[in-house]
């Protein structure tokens, strides 16, 4: 069946099931490697992508409920060089295996988006994407120097 998917301001025009899960879609159809499988239940968060501007789990998420939708996958978040998450990354050295960090960084964007000044608590109940290495304490202060910057 033929679908038109938006991703990352690009139109794809693909003969895929309307079934398809997302993420399959962007990696296998489409060709962006940056939006990774972790678990395959919309548990891990590895496969976090924004769907109109709202972070969701492309492993559970049928193509043909995003028809029509603006997709954002890390590999879209900027045109320009890195985001100030993505920096914030770099400067609180937040990776360690860096496997999920793609879907943590796209929570967080996701979420900054919203609350520009978010709080532990706002991450802590919004951003539940798991870290095998477990680098929450780094992202916790990437994102409270985000949240501190004056906006």
């Amino acid at each position: 069946m033929s679908i038109q998917l938006k991703i990352n301001g690009k139109i794809h025009d693909l003969d895929i099931e309307p079934d398809a899960p997302l993420l399959w879609v962007i990696r296998d159809e489409v060709g962006l490697t940056g939006t990774k499988f972790g678990c395959g239940v919309a548990q891990c968060g590895a496969c976090t992508v924004h769907v109109n501007g709202n972070a969701q789990r492309s492993c559970v998420t049928p193509v043909s409920s995003v028809v029509g939708a603006e997709i954002t996958t890390i590999e879209g978040l900027s045109a320009n060089g890195l985001t100030p998450v993505q920096q914030a990354w770099i400067d609180h050295q937040v990776p360690q295996c860096g496997y999920c960090q793609s879907g943590m960084i796209m929570a967080v964007s996701a979420l900054l988006k919203t609350k520009p000044h978010a709080t532990d608590e706002d991450l802590a109940s919004a951003v539940t994407n798991i870290c095998r290495c477990g680098t929450y304490p780094r992202i916790r202060n990437a994102v409270r120097a985000l949240a501190n910057e004056k906006v």
